[in-house]
C-alpha cells in the first residue's frame, strides 16, 4: 500500500475540489494514484474533471504574431519569475519581438535576444514553447491575447472562396471565435477529435453513476451525459458566446449562409501561462 501524504490529498483536492476526506479514501482506494483517484471521486459524483493541477504557479505573459495577408501566425509562451516584470512594457515588447521573430524566420536563435532581456530586466527568462499555424487552402489565421497576457489564442478557419476572407463580416466572425475559445477552454474542435480512450473514460465514468438504473435506461442516459460533455469541450458544439441560444457550429452556418460560402473552423491552438502545452 502506498503511503498517502498530506501534501498528495491537498493536490488531488485541487484538481478536483473534492473534500479532504472524500480525497484520502479516494487515494487509499487508488493506491495513491492520482489520475485513478480522480476517476474514482468522479464516478462517484464528488469531483469534475478540472485542470488545476496541471497548471504550474510560473509568471509571464503569451504573444502571438500574425503575418501579414493572415496565412500564418504563432503564439509563444515566456516566463519570467515575477508578475511585476510580466506586466512591464520592456518585457511585452521583447515578448512580441520574439513571437514576429519566429514567424519571420523559424530557424532563429533566440539565446541572443534572451539573454539580452535577462541582462536588462534582473531576472531569469525563459522562452517555454511557441507554436505556428499556416492556412492550408483558402482561408485565414487570427489571434487573440485576453487582457493581462496570460491566455493566448490561434485559430484558423478555412472557406470556400478566397473572396470571403476579405469580407468584413468573415472577419468578424474569426475574432469572435478566438473569444469563445479563450473564454470557454475547448479542447477540440468537434467531437469526432476527441481520442477514443477519453470517450471510454467518459463512458465507463457516466455508466458508474446510473449502474442502479433500470438496464434498459441506462445507455440513453450514458448518451445524454456524452452530449453534454461533447457541449462542454468541442468547439462547435458550445453555446455562442455573444448568444447562448444557439452553438458556435449553428453561428458559423449563419454566416456562411449569409457569404453563400461554407465556413469551416479547421483547427485551433489556446495557450495559458503555465500549462501543460496542449493544442486542438
Amino acid at each position: 500500500m502506498a503511503e498517502i501524504t498530506a501534501g498528495m490529498v491537498a493536490k488531488l483536492r485541487e484538481t478536483t475540489g473534492a473534500g479532504l476526506m472524500d480525497c484520502k479514501k479516494a487515494l487509499v482506494e487508488s493506491n495513491g494514484d492520482i489520475e485513478a483517484a480522480v476517476d474514482w471521486l468522479r464516478k462517484k459524483g464528488v469531483a469534475t474533471a478540472g485542470k488545476k493541477g496541471s497548471r504550474d504557479a510560473k509568471e509571464g505573459v503569451i504573444a502571438q504574431y500574425i503575418k501579414p495577408g493572415a496565412k500564418s501566425g504563432l503564439l509563444v509562451e515566456v516566463n519570467c519569475e515575477t508578475d511585476f516584470v510580466a506586466k512591464n512594457e520592456s518585457f511585452k515588447a521583447f515578448t512580441d519581438s520574439i513571437a514576429k521573430t519566429l514567424v519571420e524566420n523559424p530557424g532563429a536563435d533566440l539565446e541572443a535576444m534572451r539573454i539580452d532581456a535577462v541582462s536588462r530586466m534582473g531576472e531569469n527568462i525563459k522562452i517555454s514553447r511557441h507554436q505556428r499555424l499556416d492556412v492550408s487552402g483558402n482561408g485565414a489565421v487570427a489571434a487573440y491575447i485576453h487582457t493581462g497576457g496570460k491566455v493566448g489564442v490561434l485559430v484558423e478557419v478555412g472557406a470556400g472562396n478566397e473572396a470571403t476572407v476579405n469580407n468584413e463580416e468573415f472577419k468578424q466572425l474569426v475574432r469572435d471565435i478566438t473569444l469563445q475559445i479563450a473564454a470557454a477552454n475547448p479542447t477540440c474542435v468537434r467531437r469526432e477529435d476527441v481520442p477514443a480512450d477519453i470517450i471510454a473514460k467518459e463512458k465507463e465514468i457516466a455508466t458508474e453513476q446510473v449502474k442502479n438504473k433500470p438496464p434498459q435506461a441506462i445507455a440513453k442516459i450514458v448518451e445524454g451525459k456524452l452530449d453534454k460533455f461533447y457541449q462542454t469541450i468541442c468547439l462547435v458544439e458550445q453555446g455562442f458566446v455573444k448568444n447562448g441560444e444557439i452553438t458556435v457550429k449553428e453561428h458559423v452556418a449563419q454566416i456562411g449562409k449569409k457569404l453563400n460560402d461554407e465556413i469551416t473552423v479547421r483547427r485551433f491552438l489556446r495557450f495559458q501561462v503555465g500549462e501543460a502545452p496542449a493544442a486542438a
